[in-house]
């Protein structure tokens, strides 16, 4: 099976997964998810109740996935790049806190029609 990855390091990744939140919506989409599973982690060390954890990929990928299919229309990275999208959220998710999100690769209005509709992925 050939290898369909055509980013070598995180940090060639890293924009191109900017770009595949390039909408609003589909980034908050991303922030909610990401806090309950921070929510789950904390509440789990805190209470001994570490089952909770188990709940993250879903909390997490129910979220991001509803983003990615529904708002933004185009195919999670994370098909092809789960770690370094696991990485991206995680960056994303705390550039956005510190106002640090470079905004370069986002939208304001999308043309549906538009070829950049379809992932490049």
């Amino acid at each position: 099976m050939a290898d369909e990855r055509k980013y070598k390091t995180f940090e060639e990744f890293y924009p191109f997964y900017l770009s595949e939140h390039s909408l609003a919506a589909d980034r908050f989409m991303h922030y909610i998810g990401t806090t309950i599973v921070i929510g789950l982690v904390v509440s789990a060390i805190i209470t001994g109740k570490y089952w909770l954890i188990a709940a993250t990929p879903v909390a997490g990928y129910a979220f991001a996935w509803f983003g990615h299919f529904v708002i933004e229309k185009n195919r999670p990275a994370t098909f092809t790049y789960p770690f370094w999208s696991l990485m991206g959220d995680f960056k994303m998710y705390f550039q956005a806190l510190t106002g640090t999100l470079p905004r370069e690769h986002f939208v304001t209005k999308r043309d549906t029609s538009s070829p950049e509709m379809k992932t490049a992925e």
